[in-house]
């Protein structure tokens, strides 16, 4: 952290060997333009001169009543799943829920490396 002293000496250097202080409307629309002719009028961009659409409306936008309808328009009712598919229901098969086979039922060329996928994704 520097002292009073040295932020003094700081902003006199910089006020003698900065060109010119920024202002606060520089523009730059440099890149408003594509450079490459195939893409040209493919991908609007925006300058920095021009309006933006602001689609927060005060005071309605930040509202409970607004909350509640992006709520009621957000929940599909066709989504919701019926009792019988929740956690509460009962495994279908003798043995309980199934995570499929472990390593330990993999085939011994498969466990030793003789066979299969390698880490990289060959074919060994």
């Amino acid at each position: 952290m520097s002292n009073p002293y040295e932020r003094e000496a700081e902003d006199r250097y910089e006020s003698q060997n900065d060109p010119s202080p920024v202002s606060g409307t520089a523009r730059d629309n440099s890149y408003a333009h594509e450079t490459r002719s195939e893409l040209r009028n493919q991908i609007p961009v925006q300058r920095d001169e021009d309006d933006v659409e602001d689609p927060i409306q005060p005071p309605f936008s930040n509202s409970d009543k607004q909350l509640a309808q992006d709520d009621q328009e957000a929940i599909d009712s066709s989504n919701i799943l019926r009792g019988d598919r929740l956690r509460h229901a009962k495994p279908r098969t003798q043995h309980g829920y199934s995570e499929g086979p472990g390593e330990d039922d993999l085939p011994e060329d498969v466990v030793y490396g003789q066979s299969g996928r390698s880490a990289t994704g060959g074919i060994i």
